[in-house]
């Protein structure tokens, strides 16, 4: 599933199209996604000009003329894919199968979510308002709310750390991929219970997420069998994963084997020598 490197880079992807721009059309191929859509959601989204492009967690926001904001979460194979100008006329794509929303924005560029599982999903909600998608989520993890003293105070109970960063009650965006590559730079095990981890470690985290999140975006991402990104490009921070699937190839610090685990249903990649 994208994680937060992912979803903003998409967002940025989709500001120069779609941010500021009126959606001449709204486009509704089915009722539902993961649950059902909003009721006339083509006429509500027809004609409303799109205000701002927000991200919060791993979800998009767009907050539209119409007082609301349109929540987009592409789930596990959903992609926002751009189509537009060549050579003096706008061209696009012959409609795909799991073509499900379809924007056609001022300017002539066309947005289309695609998804072939349905794990995605889009709501229309006031604008302002919550969503029960996006209660309880913890801070940013690039934002000045998220900090040592925070995370510090979430770090108590005896979950293991890899859970800990997963919760996004603690913190907003982080997945499996990330949280691997963080725990490895902090050279902490991923079974280590979060109570245990030191105030010294903490102060470490904090900017190990920042770092990694940071560079990942400045991949594009990470592909990851569905992930594109809006130009349909692949994102290519993959290719400097030190654990994330890398199963029984030399650690890039000291050569040991990188292992594997299950936890929790998901798979921990980690360094036995270099994280403690």
């Amino acid at each position: 599933m994208p994680e937060l490197p992912e979803v903003e880079t998409v967002r940025r992807g989709l500001i120069p199209v779609m941010e500021g721009r009126r959606i001449v059309k709204a486009q509704v191929n089915r009722p539902d996604l993961r649950f059902p859509l909003p009721e006339a959601m083509a006429d509500r989204l027809t004609g409303a000009t799109v205000r701002a492009l927000r991200r919060r967690s791993k979800y998009i926001l767009a907050d539209l003329s119409t007082d609301e904001t349109l929540l987009i979460h592409l789930g596990m194979s959903g992609r926002m894919l751009i189509s537009g100008a060549v050579i003096g006329a706008f061209h696009h794509p012959v409609p795909l199968k799991h073509d499900h929303v379809v924007f056609d924005m001022e300017g002539g560029a066309r947005v289309t979510f695609n998804d072939a599982r349905r794990f995605g999903a889009m709501d229309l909600m006031p604008l302002g308002a919550g969503h029960k998608l996006l209660d309880g989520i913890g801070p940013e993890p690039l934002s000045n709310d998220f900090h040592e003293g925070w995370l510090a105070s979430r770090l108590k109970g005896a979950t293991p750390i890899k859970s800990a960063l997963l919760d996004q009650k603690n913190v907003a965006g982080l997945g499996n991929i990330y949280v691997c590559e963080v725990l490895h730079r902090a050279g902490i095990a991923p079974t280590r219970l979060a109570r245990d981890v030191t105030a010294a470690e903490v102060a470490l985290l904090v900017p190990t997420i920042r770092a990694v999140l940071t560079e990942a975006i400045e991949a594009g991402g990470s592909s990851l069998r569905d992930y594109r990104q809006a130009d349909g490009e692949l994102g290519y921070f993959q290719h400097t994963f030190r654990t994330y699937d890398r199963e029984g190839q030399p650690c890039l610090t000291c050569a040991t084997p990188i292992a594997r685990i299950v936890q929790s249903g998901r798979s921990s990649f980690f360094c036995p020598h270099c994280q403690r």
